[in-house]
């Protein structure tokens, strides 16, 4: 029998001995053994620090999210051998989705988080604090990696989510991670781990995989790594005691399965949307994932009027729940995760149905479709209905992990919240109503004891996420019993992973720490105008300071009747008795408006476009025939992802200071531009073409490929008179579907690929040559270049066909024949 390999300290291990097996839940079949005895622990947590989390530490967070995209596009690509094993493990399609594609919507998730980041390694947070009344001395807070490694420790029903969505928010942070799944579903788990590691595209000891017993994982933790658990609140409980963990202090976050619950509102009655959704709610909830999900509702509240009702319908319901082998499309609940699991959860609903009434379902009867019940760790979906919940509290207090859930009544709200509070803690709780008045005396009052809430009705219904759908940007944890942790919840998530540090100093320093200008920090006075730098050029600090410009009466009038804004303090100088003017007064935008006349620059250059305000305070006012300068400084700079046909570009903040004629500050504002980043491919035109073609001789050999440096004069020459249109006699090679990508690679800053083919080329073997030395094909080519130029000089609006990119104009065939020289170029080393 084959085991599960241990992906440790840069290898793939299997641990010694016979291990121990895991079983098909369907048809009762071992599918492998897993063992870790002989893995030193010890050494497993040090190669993690080191060699995963140097790397990490040192990448951006720009660096860190693109590399987490880029492996959830590889593992989207690869996801349907990951469904045909998880079937294996109970799951139908729907539930195999949340495990398989919501865990790599996890890694989306988290990798578009980078672009509320700054582009450094560390992070910034929250409003700088001044410190003194000269402003000279201020604080901040940093969050930097912690130099330790993230040790999961998951639950078993879902191996692939579970571990995803902590390590997209680990990775996010600098911090590598050690993933240790529940042992009964770990293939899962492996066989994502084998694609990852496959991939290359995380830096080595960035994930390590142990599948198997981790007992003494814990003896050797330290205070810079982070610890979490998902699983049984008892478990929970004994790891977070470990001696190591209150020792080193170290940070344990444990989501621990709870008793969460749903509420019916008073208003939902039957016939009205909301007592439908509600039924719909509670089954879904029941049967996805046969019942085995942390967020499943078990605690059913309704109105005592409407529980007969209720039960009726939710009897119906689940009565439509087709059971069996989870390949099958009509099935639509497959199996609990293992027999060991049948027997746990018959056990746990034997307790609450001491006292509550099986209303739906039978320990032992069950039908199923397509497999065989006795093999299979099929179970009946169970309703139960208390009827005393305030005096039976064993139903507060006893979870069975499964297709299981208890239906009690209250008298009103007051007591549906009570009653919701009675499980000591949840991660989550519903409430299904039309009435905001209910829905916000609910959630004001149970919000205490619940992690999320979610109010469901009629208006939000087609686009919710449901009940039991914990989302990456939101918290996902609960207090008291459900462990009293919290995990993801997008920014906030990835920083629990960092460390928190409180830093002072002056303006100047700290804006060198955080990236940011601090206001009174040092200028850096600009050689030329900023907006005549490219993104990459600019930094925080670099500053201009504008000539002077007086505001008129005319301005003013001419302001108001422009915009219609006709407030008093602008038109009517007899009405400024008893306000905080004294003369006629300039609208705060034409201030802004004129200090954006003062500080723009008129000619075309790197700025794109205003990106917009972020920021706006108008501190004192500036009165008809005052004067008024700016002071114009970048504040920060952000990534942006470029998209479509557009050249690549940044953000960059800058800080807006306009002071009045006695040099005080009158209005300070952030504006944002989008301002193009600086080509890396150098600029090769007909005019300085001869520099690079005088270094090119027949002894020159190709770093890829087969061309001679006369083939690829040759080659260029063509696509040149392909843009001139001189050769125009062909068709479109890309497919249609494709076009709209590859047209974006014209505009992005990435090299060609070598060795790719152009389609208008033989495909095997190499061109005749059209020209009898490579000193003619250099003069040829530089004849085709001044064509090019010319025809586009007399016919500047036209448009040319080019096999790969469809019909281009002149500005997109110079961006091309640029790329495509230094391609080549770079091919014979003459750059």
């Amino acid at each position: 029998m084959s085991k599960l390999g241990n992906y440790i300290n840069g290898h793939w291990t299997e641990g010694t001995g016979e291990g121990t097996p895991l079983f098909d839940s369907v048809t009762g079949d071992i599918i492998a053994n897993v063992s870790t005895e002989g893995l030193n622990f010890e050494e497993i947590l040090h190669y993690g620090r080191t060699k995963g989390g140097e790397k990490l530490r040192k990448m951006t967070f720009q660096e860190r999210g693109n590399m987490i995209k880029k492996l959830a596009l590889y593992l989207t690509k690869r996801k349907e051998q990951f469904y045909e094993l998880s079937y294996r493990s109970g799951a139908t399609r729907v539930d195999s989705w949340i495990d398989i594609e919501g865990g790599f919507g996890n890694l989306f998730a988290n990798a578009s988080l980078r672009k509320l980041f700054p582009n450094q390694p560390y992070d910034v947070e929250g409003d700088p604090i001044d410190l003194s009344r000269g402003g000279r001395f201020m604080a901040h807070h940093i969050l930097v990696p912690k130099p330790g490694v993230a040790v999961h420790i998951n639950a078993f029903n879902f191996p692939i989510w579970g571990m995803l969505e902590k390590c997209a928010v680990n990775w996010m942070a600098g911090m590598p991670a050690i993933v240790k799944p529940a042992t009964s579903t770990s293939y899962l788990t492996e066989a994502v781990v084998k694609e990852i590691i496959t991939s290359g595209i995380l830096p080595e000891g960035a994930l390590q995989l142990i599948c198997g017993s981790a007992n003494k994982i814990l003896d050797f933790v330290e205070s810079q790594d982070v610890v979490t658990f998902t699983g049984s609140a008892s478990t929970g409980r004994m790891l977070k005691s470990h001696s190591r963990i209150i020792s080193e202090s170290v940070p344990f976050n444990m989501e621990a399965d709870s008793l969460n619950c749903s509420v019916l509102g008073e208003d939902a009655v039957p016939g009205t949307p909301e007592f439908d959704l509600f039924v719909n709610a509670v089954r879904s909830e029941m049967t996805v994932k046969c019942g085995q999900k942390c967020t499943a509702i078990r605690r059913i509240i309704v109105p005592e009027n409407l529980i007969e009702d209720v039960q009726i319908a939710l009897g119906k319901a689940l009565g439509k729940v087709t059971i069996g082998d989870p390949r099958l499309k009509e099935v639509r609940m497959g199996s609990l995760v293992s027999s060991d699991q049948v027997e746990e959860v018959k056990m746990r609903t034997r307790e609450i149905a001491k006292t509550a009434a099986i209303v739906y379902g039978d320990y032992d009867k069950i039908t199923t479709v397509g497999a065989d019940a006795t093999k299979g760790a099929f179970i009946s979906p169970m309703l139960l209905r208390e009827d005393q919940p305030f005096k039976n509290t064993i139903v507060h207090e006893t979870e069975a992990f499964g297709p299981v859930a208890t239906i009690m009544p209250y008298k009103n709200l007051d007591e549906a919240v009570e009653l919701a509070k009675l499980g000591k803690g949840s991660l989550v709780s519903s409430i299904v109503t039309n009435s905001d008045k209910i829905a916000k005396d609910y959630v004001v009052n149970a919000a205490s004891h619940h992690g999320r809430i979610l109010v469901l009705n009629r208006e939000n219904a087609k686009q919710s996420t449901g009940h039991g759908s914990p989302l990456p940007q939101l918290v996902h944890g609960g207090p008291g019993r459900a462990g009293g942790g919290e995990e993801m919840g997008g920014i906030r998530g990835i920083r629990h992973y960092m460390q928190r540090c409180a830093i002072q100093g002056s303006p100047t320093t700290l804006t060198e720490i955080t990236g940011i200008y601090q206001a009174n920090s040092k200028y850096k006075e600009a050689p030329e105008h900023p907006f005549k730098y490219h993104w990459g050029d600019i930094e925080p600090g670099m500053s201009l300071k504008t000539h002077k410009r007086t505001v008129t009466d005319t301005d003013i009038i001419n302001f108001a009747n422009l915009t219609w804004d006709h407030f008093y303090a602008h038109t009517d100088i007899t009405s400024l008795k008893g306000s905080i003017f004294e003369k006629r007064t300039a609208h705060g935008y034409f201030i802004l408006a004129a200090a954006a006349g003062l500080f723009v620059y008129p000619n075309k250059g790197p700025v794109a476009a205003n990106y917009g305000l972020e920021e706006c305070r108008f501190l004192k006012p500036i009165y008809h025939n005052d004067t008024i300068y700016v002071r114009l400084t970048c504040k920060q700079k952000v990534e942006r992802d470029s998209r479509g046909e557009e050249l690549p570009s940044g953000i960059v903040k800058w800080f807006v200071e306009v002071f009045d004629n006695n040099d005080e500050l009158a209005a300070v504002a952030t504006i944002l531009t989008m301002v193009q980043k600086k080509s890396p491919f150098v600029q090769i035109s007909n005019s300085n073409i001869d520099d690079y073609l005088t270094k090119l001789t027949v002894n020159h050999k190709a770093n890829w490929g087969t061309m001679t440096p006369q083939h690829m004069l040759e080659h260029f020459e063509k696509t040149l008179r392909y843009s001139s249109g001189e050769f125009q006699d062909f068709e479109i090679a890309t497919p249609e579907e494709n076009f709209e990508k590859w047209r974006e690679t014209i505009f992005n800053h990435r090299a060609m690929p070598i060795n790719h083919k152009h389609p208008l080329m033989k495909q095997d073997g190499l061109e005749d040559l059209a020209h009898p030395d490579l000193e003619s094909a250099k003069q040829k080519l530089k004849e085709a270049f001044h064509q090019y130029e010319q025809f586009f000089k007399e016919n500047p609006e036209v448009r040319t066909k080019n096999v790969v990119f469809g019909m281009m104009d002149k500005f997109e065939w110079d961006l091309l024949h640029t790329k495509h020289l230094n391609h080549h170029f770079n091919q014979f080393g003459i750059l």
